[in-house]
């Protein structure tokens, strides 16, 4: 962790009519560079915790690198205006990241960063493997309603998104929190692939709404089915359907809607789980 995630202000709550003083715990947020042998390549607002993370998972995600080996090394460079996430590639990526840095015209928004062409922000999905992959529907609803105390930053805030990895046999784990929801699954990114764990036998958990870079980055992550509280973009269920992911959305306390792939969903009257990637 690099900062503080939260910090307590004062408020006047005016409740039922009445206004008292009082003081509220809110999230710290900041500016965060992500800069590659010497270059920014993005500028994202996001909470100053678990940055390693985000930078690793940032770089898998955006296909700037395909292993984490290809990061020579890395370093988080506060100073007054935010953080630094200082990365350094190994010689094919670099020049390969100088390259497509070049025909960058504009300025990116957070949820598409660094793209140069209109056919990278439609690019084609990573296609998801995990053919032999089912879920108890069930058990998936559990998973959810389980990740919300796990929330530590969001249990003092009430401000910030999360993403968490589930899987039958390890139950939730990691869970990465941030004020941007992309923030917080590229931060599940960096802390899932680097050691070689697989995201094949298990399910990404999102607290936020599903839309196409969710869907792009969960495919690049290699996980079969995404659970998520809000609804999903039409774009967003096209590219599962494109990817193989299995999406799963308005997960709420009673169940959800599945969207694409329903056969990694066992519903009551179906066989048990096969296992398996």
């Amino acid at each position: 962790m690099t900062g503080a995630t939260f910090t307590r202000h004062w408020e006047i709550a005016w409740r039922g009519g009445q206004a008292r003083s009082t003081s509220r715990l809110v999230a710290e947020e900041t500016a965060i560079a992500l800069t590659y042998n010497g270059s920014t390549h993005a500028v994202m607002m996001g909470t100053p915790a678990d940055l390693e993370d985000f930078g690793i998972g940032f770089s898998l995600t955006e296909a700037i690198v395909e292993r984490r080996s290809e990061i020579r090394s890395i370093d988080l460079i506060p100073n007054e205006l935010g953080i630094e996430v200082r990365m350094w590639l190994d010689g094919d990526r670099a020049e390969a990241l100088a390259a497509r840095r070049r025909a960058i015209s504009g300025p990116v928004g957070c949820g598409l960063c660094g793209i140069e062409s209109l056919e990278q922000a439609r690019r084609t999905p990573t296609r998801v493997e995990g053919r032999g992959v089912a879920f108890p529907a069930r058990d998936l609803l559990n998973a959810m309603q389980a990740l919300s105390p796990l929330q530590t930053l969001n249990q003092h805030t009430r401000s910030v998104h999360a993403a968490a990895f589930w899987s039958p046999r390890s139950g939730i784990g990691p869970v990465r929190e941030d004020v941007g929801r992309h923030n917080a699954l590229d931060k599940l990114a960096g802390a899932i692939m680097p050691d070689g764990g697989s995201a094949c036998d298990g399910a990404v958990l999102l607290t936020s709404r599903v839309s196409v870079e969710m869907v792009q980055k969960a495919a690049m992550i290699g996980v079969p089915v995404v659970v998520a509280v809000s609804a999903p973009t039409a774009l967003a269920i096209q590219t599962a359907k494109e990817a193989g992911i299995t999406l799963l959305a308005i997960a709420r306390d009673d169940g959800y809607g599945v969207f694409t792939h329903p056969r990694r969903v066992l519903l009551p009257d179906e066989a048990a789980p096969r296992p398996g990637c």
